[in-house]
């Protein structure tokens, strides 16, 4: 079976986007997704990427988002996905609309098209809904005690401030934090530098991922977080290792707003 598919990328968290209304794939049942997800996302023996998004059509919304991870476990929300989800949609005409709603497992997200003086999309606004803060944890890792901020946006985050970013080591305690006992689904795993309060630096350790450019549901999180802890303020721009994002806590609908840029890499047919 050959697919279709077009690789993108939200500030270099990439996915492999297959677009099943216009191609139906009878083939591709839903027991094989967490295979092809896993096969595709290989750098040398497939597309190469963080995983795989299937844009499906809804009968809640105007269109249906499905993530699998590059492990192949299915994710709730991905902030730099939809972004990427809703260029395509807009690149390829799907829709005449300013603004789309998109069905996850998270629940529906409005998202809007953003355009420049001379009527260009450049970026892609989502209300991201209402968060939930779970409360503070500390855990003690390798002999190393974090103060864990848990935040739910749709999916777990577990957001730690540290004085530099820059010195953690990720790939150490990352997988042991997103596979603590604490967290019976796994956790996304931010380690954030406060740089102002309009201005935050984060790494991020992605559920079924690992070290990923960045993380739109996390970059949430982590304002989310420094909001409660009172050391940063609601609109913040987010430094990421793969570029910026825009996070708007607004304080009277207390949903939360995520702006920023999604690009194209390439199309292709891969064989399976």
């Amino acid at each position: 079976m050959k697919i279709l598919f077009t690789k993108m990328h939200g500030l270099g968290n990439d996915y492999i986007f297959i677009d099943r209304i216009k191609n139906k794939y009878p083939l591709l049942l839903d027991d094989k997704l967490p295979k092809l997800a896993r096969y595709l996302s290989k750098e040398h023996f497939g597309v190469g990427g963080d995983g795989i998004i299937l844009i499906d059509s809804s009968n809640k919304a105007d269109f249906k988002m499905r993530i699998f991870n590059k492990d192949g476990s299915e994710a709730e929300m991905c902030g730099n996905g939809i972004r990427c989800f809703a260029k395509y949609i807009y690149d390829n005409k799907m829709t005449v609309k300013d603004k789309i709603s998109i069905e996850t497992l998270s629940g529906i997200k409005q998202v809007e098209f953003i355009k420049n003086k001379n009527g260009i999309v450049e970026e892609y606004k989502v209300n991201m809904g209402i968060p939930k803060v779970e409360g503070v944890a500390r855990l003690n890792i390798l002999n190393q005690p974090f103060i864990i901020n848990k935040v739910s946006i749709g999916n777990p985050h577990a957001v730690i401030f540290v004085r530099d970013v820059d010195k953690i080591n990720i790939e150490r305690y990352g997988p042991l934090i997103e596979n603590h006992p604490s967290f019976p689904k796994k956790t996304n795993v931010e380690f954030v530098e406060v740089l102002d309060r309009n201005l935050i630096k984060m790494r991020v350790w992605e559920r079924g991922s690992n070290e990923t450019y960045a993380c739109g549901t996390g970059a949430c999180a982590a304002v989310i977080a420094g909001c409660n802890r009172n050391v940063t303020n609601r609109k913040v721009k987010v430094l990421l290792r793969g570029g910026e994002l825009y996070i708007n806590w607004d304080e009277k609908s207390n949903f939360v707003y995520m702006q920023g840029i999604a690009t194209k890499v390439f199309d292709g047919i891969i064989e399976i």
